[in-house]
């Protein structure tokens, strides 16, 4: 059984989530910080989601499509308000990939996003931030940096030196600077994580 019905709802709840970060990022806004209108749309999306994986379970690619599959995956990624939905999502996904209704990387990304926020090392290197000379790189840094590559090759994922260099092009066309003080961006978001529940 298919579920266009929800298929067409994920599509909807990613493209408002697309919309609102277009515009924010548009006037520079969407960088300083978590924007409180970009939260209240990662929020709203978390709790439809929540409410569809309450109904039929993770939607894969049999259920909804493997485009409107892909998207729920990514309100998932931007649900980072809500540490143990993502946690669940993680292990929902992982089961969605041992059965073939998800792509391993999708489960690479959302490990290496829990795990940057728990302040632990990140095992794929999909993460970035800015770095004290100014550039995007994975951060927090990749545990065993000397076998990455080999992981990232099993979830379907390139070299992490092309990942790190594509990022650094798209950031440099992009309107988005280097913080001024890269130090309290660093507090800030620690003190974020602590606040919503990531850290102890």
């Amino acid at each position: 059984m298919t579920r266009p019905d929800l298929a067409e709802e994920i599509l909807a709840l990613i493209d408002e989530d697309e919309r609102v970060r277009a515009r924010l990022a548009a006037d520079g806004s969407l960088f300083n910080g978590y924007h409180p209108e970009m939260e209240a749309v990662h929020r709203r999306n978390t709790a439809r989601l929540r409410v569809i994986i309450a109904e039929v379970g993770w939607p894969g690619r049999s259920l909804v499509g493997e485009r409107a599959a892909h998207e729920a995956w990514r309100i998932a990624q931007h649900s980072i308000g809500e540490p143990a939905f993502q946690r669940e999502v993680l292990r929902l996904i992982e089961a969605a990939v041992a059965a073939g209704e998800a792509e391993a990387r999708q489960a690479a990304y959302l490990e290496d996003r829990i795990r940057s926020f728990e302040g632990r090392f990140q095992r794929y290197g999909t993460q970035f931030d800015w770095d004290e000379d100014g550039q995007m790189s994975p951060f927090p840094p990749v545990e065993e940096p000397e076998t990455v590559d080999a992981r990232r090759a099993a979830v379907g994922l390139g070299p992490l030196a092309e990942n790190v260099a594509r990022m650094r092009v798209g950031m440099a066309e992009s309107n988005e600077r280097p913080p001024a003080d890269l130090a309290e961006r660093r507090r800030e978001m620690e003190a974020w994580a602590r606040r919503v529940g990531w850290r102890a």
